[in-house]
């Protein structure tokens, strides 16, 4: 078989290709910018610098003193469910138990509700919390014979609360 060694000049275009490929992009062009200004507002609205209202220091004081005034409320009523005759003195422990706990995890972010006594005596907490643990709610709750006054289980917690930094 005979092999042409010949060379072939590659296809050329009619110039009216490549001004309808430039037709095209010039279009596409027009359209995006026709879209981005339908878009747009007309007249920007001059910009004022966002100003908080407060200091967020007294944000964060009044967060808090909110949330220690809504835990003294429930403190409250437990020891109106108590005085009531409702809660039995070893049901005040274990909502006293729970309750300070989830203060301390709500106020500063300790995983109180679901941390061990040891873990919690680790990690350094208030030693108001500890005490209020180890000699008020663990032996009511755990301990059916022993019987701790739970208006000072109640004194506790309220000290608790006042005083978690």
């Amino acid at each position: 078989m005979p092999v042409d060694n010949n060379l072939y000049p590659p296809y050329q275009y009619l110039p009216g290709w490549f001004f309808l490929a430039l037709a095209v992009v010039v279009l596409v062009v027009v359209a995006v910018l026709i879209v981005a200004r339908l878009t747009r507002p007309l007249v920007e609205a001059p910009r004022r610098p966002s100003v908080p209202a407060t200091d967020p220091a007294t944000l964060t004081a009044q967060a808090y003193g909110t949330l220690r005034a809504e835990y003294l409320g429930r403190l409250d009523q437990i020891e109106s469910e108590y005085r009531a005759g409702t809660l039995h003195p070893h049901d005040v422990h274990a909502r006293l138990s729970g309750l300070v706990r989830s203060y301390v995890n709500e106020y500063s972010g300790l995983e109180a509700p679901v941390l061990t006594f040891t873990e919690l005596s680790r990690r350094g907490v208030s030693p108001v919390l500890l005490d209020a643990l180890g000699r008020y709610y663990y032996p009511s709750q755990f301990d059916p014979d022993t019987m701790v006054d739970p208006l000072a289980g109640l004194a506790i917690a309220r000290q608790v609360v006042n005083t978690w930094t």
